[in-house]
């Protein structure tokens, strides 16, 4: 990425902790980058464990911030820290770490989120969600306090909180974003507390909570000499890595999407309303500008395509997509090995093929066009929630630097998509620090650039409807998918093929 480093204008800090590095980004209220910097992070895995240090996230973001203020001559206003959803810790009153963090995707606490979903399973409804998932942040928050030998009390922390403590120096509250997965009760910004009692979680365990956006404290003599970013800057309650892409995307207002597309698809948006979703697939975040911010994540994606075609040039593939589609093979083309969360919940789906291309060209074809078909069924199960899906859609992700596979997903969709310079989640983070007081929305439009529009082609929705409805028919005859979402998606692509 090209930065600016000759500028003296105004910018903010935003933090990205991934999962295999940390991304600092310096951005002005125009969406220059003054800065930037990265840094790597270490994992250990072992089965269903998942685990990082925190001192190393601390060391990755102190040398990822001084890489990006090293040379910057803009004035530093704010920062603000996105990382991992469900990422937990137990740590002192000082915030020194007790535990390892446990990271988004470690599993072990299923017995934990029986538990919890027997006693919260009214609240989780209430919250559109249904119920918890045992790589959520409450289930593993429970297994680190009943498997964890404390001599002195503990609380409880997520990734971004341990980060924000380090930069201000004290104890500081947990944004309900990062705090969703750990049972917030998002209509209210509370801790259930009967619910956390009858789980044996007390009261000081937890941390206060507050609203993304809001000044949590100011960086501290010390971390300003770690970081480069000078002592009494505000540092600003983030949002999980997820939220921040979206803020990156500009995808705010009410009926605007984001979709991912990258190792698997990721689809989010913004409703004035709160979704129910009674198969549980889709949950929601709060807005920092109110209402909601609704989404999913899916098991497919580009990551099959790697598995598929290894070491290929997809890059000169793509450029062939346009003579091979439609595509007469149907691919269903899931990333991992088995199981599927979005659009629909099938623990025991698996990637096929209906048909057999003859050559590469015809495969990469066939598989970028199925990532789309799933594309579209999902926002098929949006609106038949009742989510408004008619805004602008921006596209990001790997596949969005694919003008072909742009304007696939354009025409299968029927709908214009929009492409823009970047959409890092350090971005997100950059503008909800230079929002605080304001709308994030207003901000992220004079933040976020677009590229490029893409519009549908004229009538090639209707020459993908046929193989749309084979998927459709296929996933629905292997169980996978329900009758009620499979009838709205052949209703939406009838109307779509005859219009």
């Amino acid at each position: 990425m090209q930065t600016d480093t000759s500028a003296g204008e105004d910018c903010w800090i935003g933090i990205d902790l991934g999962t295999q590095s940390v991304r600092a980004l310096a951005v002005t209220t125009t969406g220059r980058v003054l800065g930037s910097g990265r840094h790597p992070l270490d994992s250990v895995r072992d089965g269903a464990r998942h685990e990082q240090d925190p001192r190393q996230w601390w060391s990755a973001v102190a040398a990822a911030c001084s890489q990006a203020t090293a040379d910057l001559r803009g004035t530093i206003r704010g920062v603000a820290v996105d990382a991992t959803s469900g990422t937990i810790l137990l740590a002192g009153r000082n915030g020194h770490p007790f535990t390892p963090g446990l990271m988004y995707d470690d599993t072990r606490a299923a017995a934990e989120t029986e538990r919890v979903n027997d006693l919260g399973r009214d609240l989780w409804k209430r919250l559109g969600y249904q119920k918890m998932q045992s790589s959520w942040g409450l289930p593993k928050a429970l297994w680190l306090l009943e498997n964890t030998p404390l001599k002195t009390p503990a609380r409880v922390l997520h990734q971004s909180d341990f980060i924000n403590q380090m930069l201000t120096g004290g104890t500081v509250a947990s944004d309900i974003s990062n705090s969703l997965k750990t049972g917030c009760d998002l209509l209210t910004g509370t801790w259930p507390q009967d619910l956390m009692t009858s789980l044996g979680i007390q009261e000081e365990s937890l941390p206060e909570l507050t609203l993304s956006g809001t000044v949590l404290g100011h960086v501290s003599p010390s971390a300003a000499d770690a970081t480069g970013i000078p002592a009494g800057t505000e540092v600003i309650a983030g949002m999980t890595d997820g939220c921040a892409a979206q803020l990156g995307s500009g995808a705010l207002t009410a009926g605007a999407w984001n979709s991912v597309i990258g190792t698997t698809l990721v689809l989010k948006g913004s409703t004035p309303d709160l979704l129910h979703d009674p198969s549980g697939v889709v949950y929601s975040h709060r807005s920092p500008d109110g209402g909601w911010l609704p989404g999913g994540a899916s098991g497919t994606g580009a990551g099959y395509i790697t598995r598929e075609l290894p070491g290929r040039d997809l890059d000169a593939l793509s450029d062939e997509t346009p003579r091979h589609t439609p595509s007469d093979t149907v691919v269903y083309p899931l990333a991992s090995s088995k199981g599927e969360r979005f659009p629909f919940v099938a623990p025991d789906a698996s990637a096929f093929r209906l048909g057999l291309p003859s050559n590469d060209a015809e495969l990469y074809a066939a598989l970028v066009q199925g990532i789309a078909f799933v594309e579209r069924l999902a926002f098929d199960h949006l609106h038949s929630l009742g989510a408004p899906t008619d805004g602008p859609l921006v596209l990001t992700g790997g596949a969005s630097r694919s003008r072909h596979w742009s304007q696939l997903r354009a025409d299968i969709l029927g709908r214009p998509v929009t492409l823009v310079d970047n959409s890092e989640p350090a971005l997100g983070m950059a503008i909800l620090a230079a929002s605080a007081g304001g709308s994030v929305a207003d901000t992220a439009t004079a933040m976020v650039n677009v590229r490029e529009v893409i519009d549908p082609q004229p009538g090639a929705t209707r020459k993908y409807m046929e193989p749309y409805l084979r998927l459709v028919s296929e996933l629905r005859a292997r169980c996978w998918l329900g009758n009620t979402l499979a009838a709205h998606a052949t209703d939406n692509a009838q109307k779509a093929a005859a219009g």
